[in-house]
């Protein structure tokens, strides 16, 4: 007897303890349980899905591209500011293509210097077949290419988790897929819109100067409808100076609320960039009107004030994604690093701006390629779906067992639901997120939780018919099957294993069932229905069993 106790009082605690971490999952259940229980309980059970708890997936593709260009392009204002710095005259320094430089100058005595300052820059080679006696062309090595967009998509998807953090989203997943596709899925967001915005939100904040002595920013127009910017595009295009650009200002009529926008000459060449801040908050004016407020780091307070006070009285835009913010005159020299981006925000885009500065630029636009939103009335279908088809087979895996083993069924019956019960306790003690697919692992675990007692049973059946007392039978009958069951069930446990690893999403949520299920499998069959067999022979005598 001390030897069936040992093993009653081990699956006594095991279900308790799948009972215990299953409370918090169940949270009307949780919620009524006294104070004191809760400090004991586990605080986190099962996490619903994509799939079951609504919400939106997305497939993203960074523009690989794009990001080599603005690594080209920041390398493009470092050469301006060295040869600056060296006082070597050069016409202009300008990216063309994606890949490669151009340094034009008047004198060709120059070419020696500034092939010099170029072996600071051991990314780029000379490509001397294009390059003239009062030019050079750099083109960037491939390697430092390959190196830029691997670099680019993990630095994306780090930026991209920064972001989700602190949108405030519960078990995220967003994982790289393939060589340049990033996959999210959000659960239970109940504003896809502003999530969407906030991943693909660039956030490449740049600080340039307005050009105010061309004729053509006088020329300009004070305001113009929003959609009408390609018009005024079309009309300066050949009039625009040497390195400046047209960009837009988002303005909005208070009274009316009409949107409208104000373009601006601007320079091309950016003054300081984003990737030196290390803080942005929300913070209010003294209209009651919100802003970001913004701090640099030692780097850029440094820069920002040498900016400031090279260009007082001028104007200095604020840009984010092309988009000007705002365009302040600078009154005097700015010191101790802060600035503020003002424009027409409500509280929420300034918050979700804070965020997305805070996080950080990502390296390049993202493109989204699948966009599925699932409702959460679709997910309260497939749960109720779910369940009925887990009762559905659970009910008739128990009834074939009952009527084709009898009272040997019955105990089988008693694994079974003691299977259940310690797959989903050991799924909420892992806090594992349960999916669509992962409902179709517990419902083919329900079948594998019989399987192992249906292989014992077949075998006691053979014992019996050779003559065999029941006590041997039983005994030898599960010591006959035990190399079977380890077998298939490891078998099958490294096919998991496979799909957990290897597998995405969904396929994992399905491995991790399989996976626990079989391995609780193994234990219900082998100690759960050993031990009421072994009582039952214990206690008295059994000289027939009904198998």
């Amino acid at each position: 007897m001390k030897k069936v106790g040992g093993r009653f009082a081990l699956l006594g605690i095991v279900l308790v303890l799948s009972v215990a971490f299953f409370l918090p999952s169940y949270p009307r259940l949780y919620q009524a349980l006294p104070d004191w229980s809760k400090k004991i309980l586990p605080t986190k059970g099962i996490t619903l899905g994509l799939d079951l708890q609504g919400g939106i997936h997305l497939v993203l593709e960074v523009e690989e591209e794009r990001a080599v260009e603005i690594a080209v392009d920041r390398s493009v204002t470092a050469m301006q500011d060295l040869l600056v710095d060296k006082k070597i005259p050069v016409e202009s320094v300008k990216r063309t293509g994606s890949s490669q430089v151009t340094l034009s100058f008047q004198n060709a005595d120059l070419k020696a210097q500034i092939q010099k300052i170029m072996e600071d820059f051991p990314s780029f080679y000379d490509l001397e077949q294009k390059s003239t006696g009062v030019s050079l062309v750099y083109e960037l090595r491939e390697g430092e290419i390959k190196r830029i967009k691997d670099s680019a998509i993990n630095q994306a998807l780090e930026t991209i988790r920064n972001r989700i953090d602190q949108f405030g989203v519960a078990e995220p997943l967003i994982q790289r897929q393939g060589l340049k596709q990033i996959v999210v899925q959000l659960p239970g967001i109940t504003e896809p819109k502003r999530a969407k915005d906030l991943i693909k939100e660039t956030a490449l904040l740049e600080f340039k100067l307005l050009d105010e002595s061309s004729k053509l920013a006088m020329d300009l127009p004070q305001r113009i409808p929003k959609g009408k910017e390609d018009e005024v595009l079309k009309q300066v295009q050949g009039q625009l100076p040497e390195g400046d650009q047209i960009l837009f200002e988002k303005m909005i009529e208070k009274d009316t609320g009409r949107e409208f926008r104000t373009p601006f000459l601007v320079k091309k060449r950016v003054m300081l960039a984003g990737d030196v801040l290390s803080d942005a908050r929300v913070s209010i004016g003294q209209f009651n009107e919100p802003y970001v407020s913004v701090t640099f780091d030692a780097k850029g307070a440094r820069e920002f004030e040498r900016i400031t006070s090279e260009n007082v009285k001028k104007r200095m835009a604020i840009v984010l994604d092309n988009t000007i913010y705002s365009a302040p005159v600078i009154q005097e020299r700015i010191s101790g690093g802060r600035a503020q981006i003002s424009g027409t925000f409500t509280m929420q885009e300034a918050n979700d701006l804070a965020i997305v500065l805070r996080a950080g630029a990502l390296p390049a636009p993202l493109k989204i390629i699948q966009d599925l939103t699932v409702g959460p009335s679709l997910g309260r279908d497939s749960i109720e779906k779910g369940v009925r088809a887990t009762l559905f087979a659970g009910g008739m895996v128990v009834f074939f067992m009952m009527v084709y083993y009898r009272l040997s069924g019955v105990i089988a019956d008693f694994a079974l639901g003691l299977n259940l019960i310690c797959l989903i306790g050991s799924l909420a003690g892992l806090n594992a997120t349960l999916t669509l697919p992962g409902i179709a692992g517990i419902i083919l675990t329900i079948g594998m939780g019989v399987d192992s007692n249906v292989l014992i049973f077949e075998r006691i059946r053979e014992e019996l018919r050779q003559g065999k007392p029941v006590r041997l039978a039983i005994d030898s009958g599960y010591d006959k099957a035990l190399l079977t069951i380890i077998d298939s069930h490891v078998t099958t446990l490294i096919t998991g294993l496979a799909l957990f690893l290897f597998g995405t999403g969904p396929i994992k949520g399905f491995a991790v069932t399989l996976c626990l299920g079989i391995a609780i499998n193994l234990f219900t069959a082998l100690v759960g229905t050993k031990v009421v067999f072994d009582t039952l022979n214990q206690r008295r005598k059994v000289e027939q069993l009904s198998i």
